[in-house]
């Protein structure tokens, strides 16, 4: 790279400047001159270029070009004075010149190889392969098509001679006899046959070398082969059509009908002479072709029903335009029976239950409800399930949070991950804390040797389902709190912390405002997990929801008994709206649970009749319970069925007094927590509905 120092730093060595700079041949080792507020001082300092006032002094840069842009003749006489022999010492006028032509040339060279791109790129795309040689028979050009076709490559055959790269080529006679040749056969060493035509290239009169173009034989002989076997394809296709079980007819670009099936005949009951050239409105009873729709708009339609045939069979059609080398040549519609496509979501259905039970069993599909109060939860519900944040369901035992926290679960972005549930009031304050936060092997006597992972631990990217956190002790409280806000647990018995990610559902029947005041609360943790709070209405109000929860509901109990109750009467929802369901849902699907068992196999319809007396009895302080819940039958019963029957009693006034309270129903009878729930189940008093 050259040096250059630039004498003068007016505009003229400015526009000098500019140009050596971004020049990568030369670099400019110093411009000088006697004024330091020159532009061309303030430049050369930008771009870390040393200056001078006296140019002398940048001799020491040992220049090799000294240009003077001054238009002094005796500063360019000086130059050559003081220069070294070895140093060119030009104008500035004839340095800019030379600089331009510089640029001109690089600019030509620049367009001849975007030519020679431009070129390369067109000859390599075309499909036909291209050889040429010069008159020395070297191979002067070799395209991407050649490559293909002869299994070479064009670096290791340019500059090579014809015959040593393709020993067979008739390009050197062509050459040489100035004559041209169309359509010659060739076999190259790989065994790809070829049909070639070959001209020789001249340069005013003088042959200068030859130029072949040629194209593969083996894919035109198998492009002829297609052709010929057209017919048998199209037979092949016709026989596919006519066993194809799903329904198919075929019209041509004028909407007339040109093919159908046997399916399309069960379905329809219309054969082919009712069909094949008649318009494809011949076979519609109700609602428009489908066919002319999609001749006329060109676009696909999906999911159509329509009514067929001289039996009005109700179908769903599905119709496709025919279009070959973008000509449209007819449609092709597919006929779906819609009492197989019933038989089949019923099914799918049924399927998608059973899967409900292996993890998180409901979504909001599953949670009827129409009322106001209702759809609001719901609402509220859906935007918690996108959001990251814990949620908080609040409402009454038997209200069906816990339907919503599987709801929440299945609409969030970990629904692919666990859901655990745990009843924190199940469970002893020691056994929770294990349960929920694992220990370490030793921490306690009966540890299982190498400890265990906690529910938290089990649940990571997934979902936690708290039911009743009202019931936890203060000092577990502490512990969830520092998963909340850390995102971290400590197995009992440890020391080492364990992130975890995992989405908190909480839900409560307790009034937390009031187990805030008399400190069995903490108030930092209420603030955590009362960021979403949910409330969920009670039944009694929205009694307009009964009619669509009962009708869901019998569907339910049918599966669980084997029974084909079909619904129930208008007189029985007026009976169960008069009530005032102090178990809310629970207590409802219980009523009606209990109906179902006792009607007639043959009866299809839940009568008032069919209910139990839904009178309120008081039987015992500040309870109510339904009075089916004392019926004896008025039969003779043995003492210990009349024990068990009060005891009976005795557990669901209790729960009733304490809102489904277990921990608080266990203290007031005088029994264990693990003895409430043994009772419980013996009395067949669900678990699961004590919400």
């Amino acid at each position: 790279m050259k040096k250059a120092v630039i004498v003068g730093g007016g505009k003229g060595g400015v526009s000098l400047l500019r140009m050596l700079v971004e020049n990568e041949r030369m670099k400019v080792a110093g411009l000088a001159d006697i004024n330091k507020e020159a532009p061309g001082m303030k430049l050369a300092l930008e771009h870390g270029i040393q200056t001078a006032a006296d140019w002398k002094t940048l001799l020491s840069t040992e220049p090799d070009i000294i240009i003077e842009v001054t238009g002094k003749k005796e500063v360019y006489h000086e130059i050559q004075t003081f220069a070294k022999a070895e140093t060119a010492v030009v104008p500035g006028q004839a340095a800019g010149i030379l600089y331009e032509l510089l640029v001109d040339k690089e600019q030509l060279i620049e367009e001849v190889k975007a030519h020679d791109q431009f070129q390369s790129m067109i000859l390599n795309a075309t499909h036909d392969g291209m050889i040429a040689i010069d008159d020395e028979e070297k191979i002067i050009l070799f395209n991407r098509s050649a490559e293909e076709m002869t299994d070479l490559k064009e670096q290791m055959v340019l500059g090579r001679y014809i015959k040593d790269v393709i020993p067979g080529s008739e390009l050197p006679r062509v050459l040489h006899k100035g004559e041209a040749e169309e359509n010659q056969p060739l076999t190259f060493a790989n065994g790809r046959s070829i049909l070639s035509t070959r001209i020789p290239l001249w340069l005013e009169n003088i042959r200068v070398g030859a130029f072949a173009v040629f194209r593969d034989v083996t894919e035109i002989e198998r492009m002829a082969e297609e052709v010929t076997n057209l017919k048998s394809i199209q037979k092949m296709l016709e026989a596919i059509i006519q066993s194809s079980e799903e329904a198919i007819s075929v019209v041509d670009e004028n909407g007339r009908g040109m093919m159908i099936n046997p399916a399309y005949t069960k379905i329809t009951g219309l054969r082919q002479e009712n069909v094949i050239g008649e318009p494809a409105t011949a076979d519609i009873s109700e609602g428009e072709s489908m066919h002319l729709k999609v001749l006329r708009t060109r676009k696909a339609v999906r999911g159509v029903r329509l009514k067929v045939g001289p039996n009005k069979r109700d179908v769903i059609v599905n119709v496709a335009p025919v279009i070959v080398d973008g000509k449209l040549k007819g449609s092709v519609g597919v006929i779906h029976d819609m009492s197989e496509i019933k038989t089949l979501t019923e099914e799918l259905k049924r399927a998608r239950q059973i899967i409900r039970t292996l993890e998180a069993k409901y979504t909001f599909d599953d949670i009827a409800g129409h009322s106001k109060e209702f759809l609001l939860a719901i609402q509220q519900a859906k935007v918690s399930a996108a959001a990251p944040m814990s949620v908080l369901l609040r409402g009454e035992s038997g209200t069906g949070k816990e339907l919503f926290a599987h709801a929440i679960h299945n609409e969030s972005n970990r629904k692919f991950n666990k859901f655990i549930r745990v009843n924190c009031a199940a469970l002893s304050e020691s056994l929770l804390e294990s349960e929920l936060f694992g220990y370490e092997e030793g921490a306690f006597s009966g540890a299982k040797r190498g400890g265990k992972k906690g529910l938290f631990e089990e649940a990571d990217k997934g979902s936690i389902f708290l039911d009743e956190i009202g019931e936890m002790t203060l000092s577990t409280q502490a512990k969830l709190l520092r998963v909340l806000q850390e995102g971290e647990i400590v197995r009992v018995g440890g020391t080492r912390a364990v992130q975890v990610d995992v989405r908190v559902i909480a839900a409560t029947n307790v009034n937390l405002e009031k187990a805030i005041h008399k400190k069995v609360f903490r108030e930092d943790l209420y603030y955590r997990i009362n960021k979403l709070p949910i409330f969920i209405p009670p039944l009694r109000e929205r009694r307009e929801d009964i009619a669509v929860l009962s009708n869901r509901m019998i569907e339910k109990i049918n599966q669980d008994f084997g029974r084909t109750v079909e619904g129930i009467t208008e007189e029985a929802i007026a009976m169960l709206k008069a009530y005032s369901w102090p178990g809310n849902v629970r207590e409802l699907e219980n009523v009606l649970g209990r109906a179902v068992i006792t009607m007639p196999l043959s009866q299809t319809l839940i009568d008032s009749k069919d209910l139990p007396p839904l009178e309120v009895a008081k039987t015992a302080p500040n309870s109510q319970l339904p009075s089916f819940a004392t019926d004896l039958h008025q039969q003779t019963i043995t003492l210990q069925e009349q024990v068990e029957n009060f005891e009976k009693r005795v557990l669901l006034n209790a729960l009733k007094e304490h809102e489904g309270n277990k921990t608080k129903t266990a203290k007031q009878l005088g029994v264990s927590i693990r003895n409430l729930y043994y009772k419980l189940k013996k009395h067949g008093i669900e678990e699961s509905s004590m919400q």
